[in-house]
This record gives C-alpha cells, structure tokens and sequence, in this order.
C-alpha cells in the first residue's frame, strides 16, 4: 500500500467526508466526541488495564522510547495525548528542575487522572498540564526540544495534520518520538495478537473495568492505524528528516523518531 488516509470521501456522498473509528465509518466531525466518549470511560481504570492486558511490558516499551529521546537537564519536552502522565512521569526526571514537560491531552477525564496521579507520587514538580488538540497544538513555532507520543496518534483524525503540528512546534534539529501499536512481523505473532486482541482484551476490559465495547474499539483502532512503513513516509511527507524505526515485541509496537530540519 503507498498510502494512507484516514479520512475519505464515501462514494454515496462526496460531501460528507467520512474516517475510522474502530471498523466503522464515522463523519469526521463525530470521529473526537466519539474517542473522547472512550476515554471519559476508561480514564479512572486506566493504567491498571495497560499493566494487566501487556503483562507489565508497556512499561520497557516506554523506557526504550524515553531512550530515543536522548533529553537532558534544561531542556523543554511536550507529552502529545499524554493521558495519565507516564512518560512526562519519566521525562521529568532527565530535563530536571532547570528544564520541563508539557503533558498536553484533549480529553479533560485523562488529563485530569494524569495530574492527580503525578501529584500523589510527589512527581514533575517541572509538569504542567495543557488541554489541547494535537491536530491544533496550543503552543508558538519552534518552542520545544523534543516532542513525545505514546499510543495516542492512532486516536487522532488527521494524523497528516497532527504530525505537522508536531514538526511545526519542535526547534530546528529537535526529534520527535512516536511510540505506537503496529504490524507484527512474525505470522506466529500476528495470530496470537489478533486472538489476545479481539477476544482477551475485550473479556479483561469487561472483567476489570465493566467495558467491553471500549474495549474492542482500542484494538479495533490498532488494526486501522497504518504500519511501520507508512507512518515512516507519512512522518516524512510533513517534512520530518533521519527518519527511522524499531521494531519492539516483533513488531506489536514499533518506536518511530525523525528530526526537525534545521
């Protein structure tokens, strides 16, 4: 496949502009209240699912994106879809008092959990909390050192639109990290994700946190998101340099980085 659009235009209708969510086509100006609507759901029960549906190994893949990012003290980083705080959590620590992270999210439920949490474990005293739109950053050109997003570019509409969002608040030089479920490149691996995924997943969601249907649409979402090549050609299209990925649990999440042109 050479390219990927999210959004699409029906064949019945090519007014109404049509994208994913989950399996179904939604109109696009429904597609946020819809993914805003999962999240108020999930937000309380969150990080607990994440622990039990990967066994823990979310946690490595967030290290191992921490360590593309190659921060340190006084440096300014932003958190995209930051959602209950785990990576601002970890960055706090390398950028220190002289530096800061941003946790921006859209959605009030996460960004609310994200800074409870933070403040509970006496964490990111350096983290400030902004509600925002990923596609519409809220902040001046040229204004951070290093931009970060773990598991939330899938839920966006446009990524075309958040990735230049992306590329235009970064300095010149300064890398962005995506970390984000991908294509499996083992058909062992795939067979047994597609089973964990729309079959595990879903029952533990409805065991632990009384959500099935949220559920499914999470995984459902992974299928529609585009693989580690395209996110790779669509990472360059907005202008993204040196850009590159890694493969992490073969290939059921892959950690992309490319940098600003200067």
């Amino acid at each position: 496949m050479d390219s990927f659009d999210p959004v699409k235009y029906t064949e019945n209708d090519a007014k109404t502009r049509t994208t994913h969510f989950g399996f179904r086509q939604v109109p696009v100006e429904e597609k946020a209240s819809m993914v805003a609507a999962v999240f108020d759901s999930v937000a309380a029960r969150y990080d607990l699912i994440n622990d039990v549906t990967s066994l823990g190994i979310h946690r490595l893949w967030r290290r191992f994106a921490i360590g593309l990012t190659g921060v340190g003290p006084g440096q300014r980083v932003l958190d995209v879809a930051g959602g209950t705080g785990d990576l601002s959590a970890r960055l706090s620590r390398p950028v220190g008092p002289s530096g800061s992270v941003v946790l921006v999210d859209i959605n009030d439920a996460m960004l609310q959990r994200g800074r409870a949490r933070l403040e509970n474990r006496g964490v990111g005293e350096n983290v400030r909390y902004v509600q925002g739109d990923a596609e519409r950053l809220p902040f001046p050109d040229d204004c951070f050192d290093c931009v970060i997003v773990g598991f939330g570019l899938r839920n966006m509409t446009d990524h075309d639109a958040a990735l230049a969002s992306i590329q235009r608040v970064l300095k010149p030089g300064g890398p962005v990290v995506i970390l984000e479920f991908s294509r499996p490149t083992v058909w062992v691996f795939q067979l047994f994700y597609d089973f964990y995924s729309f079959r595990v997943m879903p029952l533990i969601g409805r065991l632990v946190a009384g959500d099935r249907d949220d559920y499914r649409y999470l995984a459902e979402s992974i299928r529609q998101h585009p693989d580690q090549k395209m996110l790779k050609k669509m990472m360059e299209r907005v202008g993204f340099e040196r850009c590159e990925y890694f493969d992490l649990s073969g290939g059921i999440v892959a950690a992309h980085r490319g940098r600003k042109a200067y």
